[in-house]
């Protein structure tokens, strides 16, 4: 068994990413994050920075071959954090976006993310029955609210389609000890917090979703300084 824990964050933003990087990092995990600016080697911070393209799901499997190459285990807690968005050429149009566009996208939100599961998944079963295993999907309202807002679109798409797979996966998976979350913050009137997301606090909440405490389901709505609370 690996003394130290090892936490794969994909999806390496100045806001949430790098907050949940870092909560992990303080709670004892040695961190290796995906983005399209990593190097392949340690950043600044001791975290393992390797270079990833979310628009191509092939490219997923050398993710986690190279976190078990320096880390010599599996990551018992793996969190999506990735997203894309295209805003259609005619703002009134949603049909206007292209189909390679909606098709990258899709990659992006859906198919990449559902990839990283599989391959979790499989390397979890190298791990000791009794560490905890977690996969993290970061959502928003957009799986149960549907604005009139075609900007939305491929952003919409990916999320509902995602939210669908984890809630499965984590009914499929959750009595081997592998539980899957799609973590949504929220105002405390359950609205969307929209583009004022709290990196902070996704990091305290995930690091409550990956202790397995509380009985937070895998429809994980949160406000800031409360966890989880359901709408």
């Amino acid at each position: 068994m690996a003394s130290t824990p090892v936490a794969l964050i994909l999806g390496a933003g100045p806001r949430i990413g790098t907050s949940v990087a870092s909560k992990f990092a303080s709670a004892g995990y040695k961190i290796a994050v995906a983005s399209r600016s990593g190097t392949g080697t340690k950043n600044a911070n001791g975290y393992l920075a390797l270079k990833a393209d979310f628009t191509k799901p092939d490219s997923i499997p050398a993710l986690f071959d190279a976190v078990k190459a320096e880390f010599d285990t599996a990551p018992s807690v793996v969190i999506y954090n990735a997203a894309a968005l295209t805003p259609p050429p005619d703002n009134n149009s949603l049909f206007s976006v292209g189909a390679d566009s909606f098709t990258a996208d899709l990659n992006v939100n859906t198919v990449s993310p559902y990839v990283v599961a599989q391959h979790a998944v499989k390397e979890w079963e190298t791990l000791p029955n009794e560490t905890k295993k977690s996969f993290i999907y970061t959502g928003n309202i957009l799986n149960t609210k549907v604005p009139p807002v075609p900007m939305m679109l491929t952003l919409g798409v990916g999320k509902s389609a995602s939210a669908y797979w984890v809630g499965l996966a984590d009914a499929a998976y959750a009595a081997r000890g592998y539980r899957f979350f799609y973590a949504d913050e929220r105002l405390e009137d359950g609205k969307s917090k929209g583009q004022a997301i709290d990196g902070p606090a996704h990091g305290e909440f995930f690091a409550q979703l990956a202790s397995h405490e509380g009985g937070v389901p895998w429809h994980a709505t949160f406000v800031a300084d409360k966890g989880y609370v359901k709408f």
